[in-house]
């Protein structure tokens, strides 16, 4: 039997939304997109790789305001 991750097939439907010229994309199209990136980080979030993206983004954060003035 095959299943397929609904983050996985998220991720390759943003993936090919993406690779379209901007030229051709109509507004609700781009809102399409949107909401589809905004669900696939949801999907994403609770996992261990969305954790994982978390904690670097948090460390990188950090380490730019701690190197400001």
């Amino acid at each position: 039997m095959l299943t397929i991750n609904a983050a996985v097939l998220l991720a390759v439907i943003v993936v090919l939304r993406l690779r379209r010229r901007t030229e051709a994309r109509s507004r609700s199209d781009e809102k399409l997109t949107v909401v589809i990136v905004l669900a696939l980080g949801v999907l994403l979030a609770p996992t261990p790789v969305g954790q994982g993206m978390l904690e670097f983004l948090t460390q990188l954060i950090q380490g730019v305001s701690q190197s400001g003035p």
